[in-house]
């Protein structure tokens, strides 16, 4: 399975946030919105940075509250690690596997179009599976 086909079951909606804004705006996207990483972009929608709640803790536990008054771009992932369209679920798994992260930005042609974390990842593997499995159990009650 493609992410382009992981994209078309889910949807392609992002959270974004730009740079400029704090921590604590962050966190409150990330609590109403329920999920674990803002993709931080620019006006043009091409990918600037990651913040992930993992970083707003991290800066939480070493500057206290003040850390929330930070601005994004002060903390945030700048190496963005990200996927296409094309790639595949054994890419993703390899990548999250190797970054140890949770979250993959979808990038085509410079510009962000999703969105893919490691629940849609096991979600959509998972279902593999199991059509791999009926596959099998319909196989052999035939054969």
């Amino acid at each position: 399975m493609t992410v382009r086909a992981i994209l078309d079951l889910k949807g392609r909606d992002v959270t974004t946030i730009l740079p400029d804004k704090t921590l604590g705006d962050a966190a409150s996207l990330l609590s109403q919105h329920k999920i674990g990483a803002l993709v931080v972009t620019d006006a043009d929608r091409r990918v600037t940075g990651i913040l992930s709640e993992r970083d707003i803790v991290k800066a939480v536990s070493v500057d206290g509250a003040a850390a929330l008054e930070e601005k994004i771009a002060a903390r945030m992932t700048r190496e963005v690690i990200i996927c296409g369209p094309h790639d595949t679920m054994a890419d993703l798994m390899g990548r999250m596997t190797a970054g140890r992260f949770r979250h993959l930005p979808v990038v085509e042609n410079g510009r962000l179009v999703g969105i893919i974390s490691i629940g849609d990842v096991v979600k959509h593997r998972l279902a593999e599976m199991e059509r791999e499995s009926s596959a099998l159990r319909d196989y052999i009650m035939t054969a």
